[in-house]
């Protein structure tokens, strides 16, 4: 981060990956400059605007409404407002955030706002520490997320494949892919399906490919192809598919060998969306290396940890 603003000074850990720092700029060109160095492993960031010390009891409702008050004494009436609260882990509320939201937005209501959950105007920023609460006000991009936190959540379906479908779904929400633009996608390294899956609920014909078994209810999908094979020792044809996904717990450089080595498979300006898993301690240089090798046919858009990532961050290219 220190890259992106030299000016950033008294960093303090608030909890586990959230830390309160202080910068030179205002919030909205600081921001404006996170967004364009595109880090790796910020989600979420939001202003301080105000501090109000809190005793953790109910009695910080009144507290929170009349902070509330005061940020959106100069908001324009219809504007729609989220509320996102976040805590500390580990420590005794007398409340939930979801309480807290639940109190504060009938007041909202009477200046005139909207209370919403997404595609909100503005968002109010709430982060709750053990004595004192933290307020700040902007807008969804600025924050880089609309999600509290840029915790994307998605509700598990019934029969759904494998978990690690959220990862691609939240993918093609972070880096905007719109997945009507497409029609024909490779998923390497498949099974059981969770990718593959959301490719073909999306309406894309899919071929998979892996050693392992898919789901069952998948193969009988007609939009399926599965082919059963090593992802290293398959071939297709030129300008096969429009999106290629690999989602694959190898070594990363061995995975971006095996991607290249399918790239003529992808056409001109296709998608690419992998997963890079961080099996190494020195993270930025596998990510560089991983990059490079795939720099002959793809132009990097974003690499990205994501809120569905474990050991690993997922990276966007396109075919050159």
């Amino acid at each position: 981060m220190k890259k992106i603003d030299p000016s950033l000074k008294n960093r303090s850990g608030l909890d586990r990956g959230i830390f309160r720092v202080r910068s030179d700029l205002s919030f909205s060109p600081f921001s404006q400059n996170v967004r364009a160095g595109k880090p790796i492993f910020t989600r979420h960031i939001q202003p301080i605007d105000e501090i109000q010390e809190i005793d953790r009891t109910k009695e910080d409702f009144l507290r929170f409404i009349e902070m509330q008050n005061k940020l959106i004494s100069t908001v324009s009436p219809g504007t729609k407002i989220a509320i996102q609260v976040r805590r500390v882990g580990g420590l005794d509320f007398g409340y939930t955030t979801y309480g807290v939201k639940e109190a504060l937005d009938p007041f909202l209501l009477e200046k005139g706002a909207v209370p919403v959950v997404q595609n909100p105007d503005i968002v109010m920023s709430i982060f709750l520490t053990g004595s004192q609460a933290y307020f700040g006000m902007s807008t969804p991009i600025e924050n880089l997320s609309d999600w509290p936190g840029g915790a994307v959540r998605f509700r598990r379906e019934e029969n759904q494949a494998s978990r690690s479908r959220f990862k691609l779904e939240e993918a093609c929400v972070v880096f905007g892919i719109q997945l009507s633009a497409y029609n024909r996608a490779l998923d390497l390294g498949a099974a059981p399906g969770g990718w593959t899956s959301f490719l073909l609920d999306q309406g894309l014909q899919v071929t998979a490919v892996d050693t392992g078994a898919m789901n069952p209810e998948l193969l009988e999908n007609p939009n399926l192809e599965f082919v059963k094979a090593n992802t290293a020792e398959v071939f297709f044809e030129e300008d096969s598919f429009d999106m290629m996904t690999c989602d694959m717990s190898w070594d990363p450089l061995h995975t971006a060998k095996i991607v290249n080595r399918l790239a003529p498979c992808l056409r001109k300006d296709g998608v690419l969306v992998v997963t890079i898993k961080l099996m190494h301690k020195k993270i930025f240089k596998t990510v560089e290396e991983f990059v490079r090798i795939l720099e002959p046919e793809f132009e990097k858009i974003q690499v990205k940890q994501l809120f569905h990532n474990r050991d690993e961050v997922t990276a966007y290219l396109i075919k050159k």
